[in-house]
């Protein structure tokens, strides 16, 4: 085996996890609850959801892996043998989201190369939103195959900065996010620039800003605040057990996870105050929705194209939106797939980089899937399991694993080894991932149950034939949590060939 890469420095890391935290999700996901449940109220109940549980769970996996020195499968299994299903569930849902992750990244290169055309749209709400359909030739619906050229072209682009990015791991990881995680701060400040100097700005700021106190008695708002908390910092995919595996003996985990989750909250914030503004200016603030496609493709072009008069200048600051998409996406989506490439490579003894080539091959090949005509709904049925159901149940999984079959003390004095000023203290480290975080899941898991099986009648969408959502749904969920006891299976063959798994223990 190769020596296991590592960071090159603290801020290395932290920029590489801050990096994959980010995504797709802060910059439209993010906007649209606040908007939907009050504005400062949200923010308030996502604050809370971040302290009581986030931070814990980052903390948890990052000190655990670099303890182990491994990916989240081995990682697990140095945990306790029985939970080493965990870490290939974990790994398998990772592997799942990239492949239809890496669409979406495709999706905003293509808006980005097209941005031009707003230059002629100017005031034309029907033809900006109808843009992004225009280009990808999407029906909505389990219908067409064909794959429009230019959709394909970006999917390779896509792909090639992908394996670009983490072809050397750590060390081309490195490399690319001190570019990747300062850019998309710059745009989104250029355009927080924008849309505050708009008029109408401040009343999109105000909506913000200013909690609704009723919105505290719809129980949908604590559902979504602790949801996009538990899927905003990449926890519970892979990543961070990668991430943490790199880290060297004199890494201050406690400091280090405070930094991670704040500057990605903030970044939420930032992006908060770009659409909030920009759509206060332009008129549209009762537009905002919670669904990330829907935001970007649909209901901002609208906005840009009613920035001004001015058609290319609309063209200029759409162009800088969908760069700075651009610059989350990638970060989140090759780190997705190092979580992956680092976990099976500790497991079966093969280089990092034949494992990041075959997972790049593999998964591009089935994100084919997702750029036909027929792809977002695809795309829309597989991502609305593997969030709501796949995710949710490993976190469950994984607090039950470390926090109530392992020592807890031993965690947390592996997160305050090196710290001095701010030590995590057990009660609050305890109370997190044995009570709080798998309770606050176990409450999102139900409510997601009885959503599609008593309010929507046990479908997620009607527009879908049943067997689509099977087949890319309750199978797909199926598979990613047998996958452990298939690889299981897989070992115990090759141990008759002389296939000698590593020691992973916990060494005081």
């Amino acid at each position: 085996m190769e020596k296991r890469g590592q960071w090159n420095s603290r801020l290395t890391f932290i920029l590489a996890a801050v990096g994959s935290a980010v995504g797709l999700g802060n910059a439209w996901r993010f906007p649209g609850l606040a908007a939907k449940h009050g504005g400062g109220t949200f923010l308030m109940v996502y604050l809370a959801a971040m302290l009581l549980m986030g931070i814990p769970l980052l903390m948890m996996e990052i000190s655990v892996s670099r303890k182990f020195r491994k990916g989240a499968i081995e990682s697990m299994r140095g945990i306790g043998k029985k939970w080493e299903p965990v870490g290939w569930a974990a790994t398998s849902n990772a592997f799942v989201i990239v492949c239809y992750y890496s669409v979406v990244f495709a999706w905003v290169i293509l808006m980005f190369v097209n941005s031009w055309q707003f230059a002629g749209m100017t005031g034309d709400n029907k033809a900006a939103s109808s843009l992004f359909f225009n280009l990808t030739k999407t029906t909505g619906l389990i219908q067409g195959a064909d794959i429009p050229g230019g959709v394909l072209v970006c999917l390779l682009v896509a792909w090639g900065l992908i394996f670009y990015c983490i072809r050397n791991g750590a060390k081309s990881v490195g490399k690319v996010v001190k570019f990747t995680v300062f850019a998309p701060v710059v745009l989104l400040l250029i355009m927080a620039v924008k849309g505050c100097t708009m008029p109408g700005a401040g009343e999109g700021l105000l909506k913000l800003f200013v909690p609704d106190f009723t919105a505290l008695s719809d129980p949908s708002l604590w559902v979504d605040a602790v949801g996009q908390v538990f899927y905003s910092l990449s926890i519970m995919m892979a990543i961070m057990f990668a991430y943490g595996s790199y880290l060297g003996d004199d890494a201050n985990v406690a400091v280090d996870a405070m930094i991670i989750a704040f500057s990605d909250m903030a970044i939420s914030v930032l992006s908060g105050i770009v659409m909030f503004s920009t759509m206060g200016g332009t008129g549209m603030l009762g537009d905002m929705t919670a669904s990330g496609i829907g935001t970007a493709f649909i209901v901002y072009p609208q906005a840009i194209v009613n920035l001004t008069n001015i058609g290319w200048l609309n063209a200029l600051f759409g162009a800088i939106f969908y760069m700075m998409l651009i610059t989350l996406a990638i970060d989140s989506a090759f780190s997705i797939v190092e979580g992956v490439s680092a976990a099976v490579s500790d497991k079966f003894h093969i280089k990092p980089r034949t494992v990041t080539i075959a997972i790049c091959a593999i998964s591009g090949v089935i994100s084919l899937l997702f750029v036909t005509q027929m792809g977002l709904a695809w795309l829309d049925i597989v991502d609305n399991w593997a969030n709501s159901f796949n995710l949710i149940l490993i976190g469950i999984l994984e607090c039950v694993a470390i926090g109530w079959t392992f020592s807890l003390r031993k965690v947390l004095n592996e997160i305050n080894r090196n710290t001095k000023k701010f030590r995590a203290p057990y009660w609050w480290f305890a109370a997190s991932v044995k009570y709080i975080a798998p309770v606050l899941l176990s409450a999102l898991f139900i409510w997601n149950i009885i959503d599609i099986f008593v309010q929507k009648g046990g479908t997620y969408n009607p527009d879908y034939p049943i067997w689509a959502q099977v087949a890319a749904g309750w199978s797909v969920t199926v598979l990613v949590f047998i996958s452990g006891f298939v690889a299981k299976a897989i070992v115990k063959k090759k141990r008759k060939n002389g296939f000698v798994e590593d020691e992973v223990v916990w060494k005081d």
